[in-house]
């Protein structure tokens, strides 16, 4: 697939993101929130690298790092002069601007995010606006931006929001989408999915896996039609949930994400919180396995038109829960998607399929990308179907033949 051309914006009938040449984008994004300072340009290269083979298309990172304005970054730069958001430090900025281009390098996306609800007393709905327009100034010809902030989400954060938004209108002419992560509360619709900047809407669920299907239908099943993101679930290795969050559940996550009409990003302890191992962690078993992910849907013909439909289930859906079996398929009829969340057997639909008469189905493992082949029959009727032996999770693909 060739490198996008920035900007990202979205497409046009609000599903997914498309570049300037209006060529599909494919979200995987990976959250690197403090890339902007506790990393030497170095380690940046390296991580940006290896963000780029395994296919991951944006990065989602804090313009001020964790904690926001009062931490200097690993050369010892404020990003503010006397933490005021009205005296940008310039050695600070210069070293954010080599990193954005060091991602453009790559085909990188940067969500930035310039406000988290965290700043406390350094941001206000007085000064919160020109601190986004200096920042959409400075960045304002530079492509691969998406502007992001990071409030709860409260009837209270909307007036500092719109001052955000106003401010990087503004500042850029609208050059750059904007949108915003809650934290914590779980999803940016539940109180602002109308407002006229915001491109899209996205999710944190933090450990709740079983809150993305709902919230992700929810949003795609809103008007005006926006994407959805759900971007921030549980870390891969993550010790702050109780329980060990595997790579199956990172694969859960995302595939719930994905067939319930959505986007995802990934993200793994180690590498958020520049642990000695992040390096390490770059290479987690989670990490590859968004990268098979990835292909699996950029293999099916014009992926981007997929439709959540679990009436594609005879028998076997499951739409609750932390374990799911979820499905999908091409708008016309090109092909079906399940994934299945466990070892089962199901009952699919096989008529979905309507743009041929001959369908082949094949197993995909989503821990390790090998291929099964079921083989070819009519699309006629419903079918039952088992997963592999010994398999935690499966897709199931079925297109025309």
């Amino acid at each position: 697939m060739e490198q996008p051309v920035f900007p990202v914006k979205v497409s046009e009938n609000g599903r997914f993101f498309v570049d300037q040449k209006n060529n599909p984008f494919f979200w995987l994004g990976t959250t690197q929130w403090q890339i902007f300072r506790e990393y030497t340009l170095e380690e940046v290269k390296i991580t940006l690298e290896n963000l780029k083979s395994k296919g991951f298309s944006v990065v989602q990172a804090m313009l001020l790092g964790v904690g926001g304005p009062v931490h200097p970054n690993v050369h010892g730069e404020m990003p503010w002069i006397n933490n005021n958001s009205a005296s940008p430090n310039e050695a600070y900025f210069k070293n954010v601007d080599a990193i954005v281009e060091m991602a453009r390098e790559n085909g990188l996306v940067i969500s930035m995010t310039l406000y988290h609800q965290r700043f406390g007393d350094y941001m206000n709905p007085k000064n919160a606006r020109p601190w986004a327009r200096w920042v959409a100034q400075r960045y304002k010809n530079v492509p691969n931006i998406i502007w992001s902030m990071t409030p709860q989400a409260k009837q209270e954060y909307v007036p500092i929001l719109r001052e955000l938004a106003a401010g990087l209108q503004e500042g850029d002419g609208g050059y750059h989408i904007i949108y915003f992560k809650p934290d914590p509360a779980p999803y940016s619709s539940s109180f602002i999915h109308n407002e006229r900047w915001l491109a899209f809407n996205s999710i944190q669920t933090w450990k709740d896996v079983e809150l993305i299907y709902p919230m992700v239908t929810n949003d795609y099943n809103l008007r005006p039609v926006k994407p959805v993101v759900m971007a921030e679930g549980a870390y891969e290795a993550g010790t702050e949930y109780g329980f060990d969050v595997t790579p199956l559940w990172i694969r859960r996550q995302a595939y719930y994400s994905y067939l319930a009409g959505g986007h995802h990003s990934y993200g793994h302890n180690d590498s958020w919180r520049v642990l000695p191992t992040w390096k390490k962690s770059l290479d987690a078993p989670g990490a590859f396995q968004m990268s098979i992910l990835r292909k699996i849907f950029l293999e099916r013909e014009e992926w981007w038109n997929l439709i959540p439909d679990q009436s594609i289930f005879a028998t076997g859906g499951k739409t609750k829960g932390d374990i799911l079996n979820l499905a999908a398929c091409h708008k016309d009829g090109k092909w079906i998607l399940a994934y299945l969340g466990n070892s089962t057997t199901v009952s699919i639909n096989i008529e979905k399929i309507t743009a041929s008469n001959k369908v082949k189905g094949s197993w995909i493992n989503p821990s390790n990308g090998e291929t099964v082949l079921i083989g070819n029959f009519l699309n006629k009727g419903v079918r039952s179907f088992t997963t592999p032996d010994g398999w935690e999770d499966s897709l199931l693909i079925l297109e025309t033949a």
